[in-house]
C-alpha cells in the first residue's frame, strides 16, 4: 500500500509541473517601451533627458568601455510558442547626448 500512494504522489507532482509548464510555461522580464518612438532618436542631438521622456527609466544602466549605456528590453519566453523579445540599447557620449543606439526585435512575430 505504501508503493502505492508513493507511485500516486510522485504522478500527481509530475502532472502538477506538466500542468504549470503547459499553462503557465511563460516568463517575462524587463519592461515594455514604444518601439515606435526609436526612430525620433537623432545621434549627436537627443540627450539622456529626451530619451527617459521617450522611453521612461531604463530597465537597465552600464557603462561598457567607458560608455554610458542604457537598455531598454522585454523579453518573453514561453515553452510552448514564439519567444517574443525587443531590446533597445543606447549609448551617450560625455555631454550625455546619443553617440550610438541599437534596436531589435524578433522578427517572427505573428
Amino acid at each position: 500500500m505504501k508503493n502505492t500512494s508513493k507511485r500516486a504522489g510522485i504522478l500527481w507532482r509530475l502532472a502538477i509541473v506538466a500542468a504549470l509548464l503547459t499553462f503557465g510555461g511563460c516568463a517575462r522580464i524587463g519592461q515594455d517601451f514604444n518601439e515606435q518612438r526609436v526612430q525620433q532618436i537623432k545621434i549627436g542631438e537627443t540627450t539622456q533627458n529626451d530619451i527617459v521622456a521617450m522611453f521612461g527609466q531604463p530597465w537597465r544602466k552600464g557603462i561598457e568601455n567607458g560608455v554610458t549605456m542604457w537598455t531598454y528590453g522585454r523579453y518573453t519566453y514561453r515553452v510552448i510558442g514564439e519567444t517574443d523579445t525587443k531590446d533597445l540599447i543606447v549609448k551617450f557620449d560625455d555631454d550625455g547626448k546619443v553617440k550610438s543606439y541599437t534596436f531589435n526585435e524578433t522578427v517572427d512575430k505573428k
